[in-house]
């Protein structure tokens, strides 16, 4: 697709052989948010913008939102719903753009009204999906959540118009995503990107959370390549790959070589945008200037990277993710109440999440190799297709010691890998 928009821009940098980095970005202060896009902007690196909301807009509790603005009450995101529109603007102004398009990052199982704020101030990008901002955040019912973005959806496709596409990202990849074998990653966001299909958006992004295994998530991706192609043929679509998720090294050396191994994955895989992370991040909400240097780090080591991809098609997260698609679409032909009845037979079901519309029956475990196994795949239709490896009780000792698994492993020195340890500097 040629034109201007998220999607647009992404395609051109990726067809140039740049990866698009992008922060997880979001101040309530108008002034430190525009500062932190400006910096993004000049980053020596292929970048969009972030405007990551606050807590209180994400639940829906936007009198306490708008009486932290009134009262300039510092909270941990950008208020878009309570700020005056031409204070958005302002903030937005001569920096979004078709050369630098701006997403807005939320989490709400509800977000109409962010929606309409975002519109209000000519954005058309932004992220989530009925099954990944509703189970892992809180005690919304599914159903709900699943009305709530199909009217999200259909609201935004208004926005289309020729040459010109809104964009959704699917946060489906990244549900619970640091106990969770990669191939249910795949099928959520596979299928909530199909959600976002027919309730009208043509420019989507399918994402997926790096994991404990470097290899496990080179299958990962390729499984997420090859079921995009074959369930999205008419849309604009890209893979966005997260650094991981979960807890984060502590010490720099370890931080920059987990950013590093994203940066290679993203890359090798032949994805299109990678959303960082910082050495900040196991300690606080980090700075600009911590933003901006693990920016320039991740395009550094992307411009060094080839280009790897492998078929998708043959290996066992494939086999894995496209059963529960397929189980999941022959449920009804309406998307929404086919997640629902999935949800609600237990044929997806998310390990070690507690809300209510979940089965828990699932779980999970880290192997000796490093990857996460099934040891138990409850009622989901993977019988005769996955690799279950029952492992000895769990313990909540032992849930505590997985995941910190990344954080032990790569905190740990290897000498070995000191030479490819080339951090940018705030």
């Amino acid at each position: 697709m040629t034109g201007v928009g998220f999607g647009a821009f992404v395609r051109r940098a990726h067809d140039a052989g740049h990866l698009v980095v992008q922060p997880r970005m979001g101040m309530s202060s108008p002034d430190r948010m525009r500062a932190g896009l400006l910096a993004t902007r000049n980053a020596t690196a292929t970048t969009v913008g972030t405007l990551t909301l606050d807590s209180y807009t994400r639940v829906g509790d936007l009198e306490s939102a708008k009486l932290a603005v009134l009262e300039g009450v510092a909270l941990n995101g950008y208020p878009i719903v309570s700020h005056e529109t031409t204070t958005t603007l302002q903030v937005l102004d001569q920096i979004h753009g078709p050369d630098f398009p701006v997403q807005v990052r939320h989490g709400s199982a509800a977000p109409q009204d962010i929606f309409r704020a975002l519109m209000a101030v000519g954005l058309d990008a932004s992220e989530g999906g009925p099954v990944s901002y509703c189970l892992p955040y809180g005690r919304v019912p599914l159903g709900e959540s699943v009305a709530h973005w199909a009217a999200s959806c259909e609201l935004l496709a208004t926005l289309c118009a020729p040459g010109a596409e809104p964009h959704l990202e699917t946060f489906g990849g990244c549900v619970l995503g640091q106990l969770c074998p990669p191939s249910l990653l795949v099928a959520v966001s596979v299928l909530e990107a199909m959600f976002f299909h027919r309730h009208g958006i043509r420019s989507i992004s399918v994402s997926y959370a790096q994991q404990t295994d470097p290899r496990q998530d080179a299958e990962a991706v390729a499984a997420l390549r090859t079921l995009c192609a074959r369930f999205l043929p008419d849309t604009e679509w890209h893979v966005v790959v997260y650094a991981y998720m979960g807890l984060y090294p502590e010490t720099e050396h370890g931080a920059y070589r987990l950013l590093r191994k994203a940066a290679e994955l993203a890359v090798a895989s032949g994805s299109e945008r990678l959303i960082v992370k910082t050495v900040a991040e196991s300690r606080r909400i980090p700075s600009v200037a911590e933003n901006t240097a693990a920016l320039e780090y991740a395009a550094a080591v992307a411009a060094r990277t080839p280009r790897a991809p492998f078929d998708g098609s043959g290996t066992q997260t494939y086999a894995e993710a496209s059963a529960l698609v397929n189980a999941v679409l022959e449920l009804d032909d309406d998307l929404g109440a086919a997640l629902l009845a999935a949800f609600a037979r237990g044929l997806l079901d998310v390990p070690y999440c507690l809300h209510p519309d979940n089965a828990g029956f699932s779980r999970s475990y880290i192997d000796a190799d490093g990857r996460l196994c099934w040891a138990d795949i409850g009622k989901m239709p993977l019988h005769g297709i996955a690799e279950v490896r029952p492992a000895q009780a769990i313990t909540s000792a032992d849930l505590l010691d997985s995941l910190s698994y990344v954080r032990r492993s790569y905190d740990r020195h290897d000498p070995e890998d000191a030479a490819a340890f080339e951090p940018a500097r705030p």
